[in-house]
């Protein structure tokens, strides 16, 4: 399909950016009715990659509220939450990859302007999520202990942490709806709704945490528990909000009574898009686990610093994931639109702004790295373990630049098979035996785990960006 010519752009759609920058910004928080597939791209990526960005940030901020309060508790509370986390791959991986596949069936059918399907399409994707997420979630409750055994628990969490496992595995259900629904309104380009859902299970859980953490005012003192029964009851609250608004006549998708009928074919074919996509997601947060274990080798001290370093990483990140995602929903909107090419354009000017942002933070992170460990624990020697974690992690922030906005592309494309491949060959056949060598036969100790990091993301975005400039990705029916 041409692209309109700006006149008529702006004769159809109107141009709110003329009227300042700051009304463009509260249209992004406020949530646009525009057509993103006319408008220029620019508009379009800032328009979706606001509300995106808060949103990344605000699913990062539950990790960073419980190890902010946890940390309190000593290191091996703190070591109870990274080893949990590491569990939790398994749900966020069924999430993600869900979400995946939920995200370009819809953002297609957005751009084919058949909203009917697109309803239908968002009752399935739901329908696959809780069957996933309830047999998730019985497993991990059931073998909570012996998981937490089985990567390197110390006695101490053991005895006292299970409980905080047990609490996180049996809310997965909230977890992944969470990821699941936000994902269709991303598709959908009502990105501003996903980042208003954050935002209030987020505030539920910094309201509850230290109050269930602690035991202030009526509530009952839990400890590192509490932090668990916290982040379940404000996503679930999420969750709620988020049917409320499906279920609302207005906005860009609608579900409606008549959609609540499953379909096989069309669950059959989203699985079978989003099984790529859950291979990709469990293979690139395994590969966090299996470096958490080489990590927990040297101790629970190197292990408190590793978790809250790596939650600040990946708090960091989430701009990254923001405008990965802006550019997925843009690449799959214009495919959907006929227009392949323009999607293109949208991912190449994504990756660009993402190269600005990672690389001020990963600065910001490297100057600063002590004083951002000390906000999160007062135990010294943590703070050294994580700020020499924090500051080598940086060093991969300008690769992750490009090669976070192109594998969102791949996925917004349909083509979940692409990333897949990359991940397993980056994070499974170099970063993780590079991890163990370095750290062991090289005697680098731990920071030879954290080197590996930087070296595997180098080398996943160079294939990301030869891959992509390839095409392929053009010719995927969803």
């Amino acid at each position: 399909m041409e692209e309109t010519p700006l006149a008529d752009r702006n004769t159809q759609v109107p141009a709110p950016v003329d009227k300042g920058p700051w009304t463009l910004v509260k249209e992004a928080l406020h949530g646009t009715e525009q057509d993103l597939t006319r408008l220029p791209l620019g508009r379009a990526i800032f328009l979706l990659a606001v509300p995106m960005v808060l949103e990344m940030c605000m699913e990062s901020v539950f990790a960073v509220v419980d190890v902010a309060f946890v940390g309190r508790l000593g290191a091996e509370a703190v070591a109870t939450v990274g080893l949990t986390e590491s569990i939790l791959v398994l749900i966020y991986a069924a999430g993600m990859g869900l979400s995946i596949g939920a995200t370009a069936m819809v953002a297609r059918r957005i751009g084919e302007k058949d909203t009917e399907r697109a309803g239908r399409t968002a009752v399935q994707a739901i329908g696959l999520g809780v069957v996933i997420s309830t047999v998730l979630a019985v497993a991990g409750i059931v073998f909570a202990r012996p998981l937490l055994a089985a990567l390197g628990g110390s006695p101490w969490v053991l005895e006292h942490g299970v409980g905080y496992t047990r609490v996180m595995m049996g809310g997965v259900v909230s977890i992944l709806l969470l990821f699941l629904i936000n994902a269709i309104f991303r598709g959908a380009g009502d990105a501003a709704i996903a980042m208003r859902v954050l935002m209030l299970a987020n505030g539920l859980n910094i309201v509850l945490a230290p109050c269930l953490i602690f035991g202030w005012g009526p509530f009952p003192e839990l400890g590192v528990v509490g932090a668990a029964w916290a982040t379940t009851l404000g996503r679930s609250a999420g969750v709620v909000y988020q049917l409320f608004r499906l279920a609302r006549a207005n906005g860009r998708l609608q579900v409606r009574r008549e959609h609540l009928a499953l379909e096989p074919a069309t669950m059959l074919a989203m699985l079978r898009l989003s099984s790529a996509g859950m291979v990709q997601a469990l293979v690139s947060t395994s590969s966090w686990v299996v470096l958490v274990r080489i990590v927990s080798s040297f101790g629970s001290t190197a292990l408190a610093g590793y978790t809250i370093a790596i939650r600040i990483t990946m708090f960091a990140l989430m701009p990254a994931w923001g405008l990965g995602n802006a550019a997925s929903t843009l690449l799959g909107q214009s495919m959907g639109a006929g227009d392949p090419d323009r999607g293109a354009k949208a991912v190449w000017l994504a990756g660009r702004y993402n190269l600005m942002v990672l690389g001020a933070i990963g600065v910001g992170f490297f100057i600063f790295a002590h004083p951002l460990l000390g906000a999160f624990t007062t135990d010294p020697a943590v703070v050294d373990a994580g700020a020499t974690a924090l500051r080598i992690f940086s060093l991969s922030f300008l690769s992750c630049a490009y090669g976070m906005v192109i594998t969102s592309a791949f996925n917004g494309a349909g083509d979940t098979r692409t990333p897949t491949l990359i991940d397993l060959g980056c994070l499974w056949v170099l970063e993780l035996p590079l991890a163990w060598v370095l750290s062991h036969p090289v005697g680098l100790g731990v920071v030879g785990a954290y080197w590996s990091v930087p070296v595997a993301f180098a080398v996943m975005s160079v294939l990301g960006i030869v891959l992509f400039r390839r095409g392929r990705w053009k010719t995927r029916v969803v």
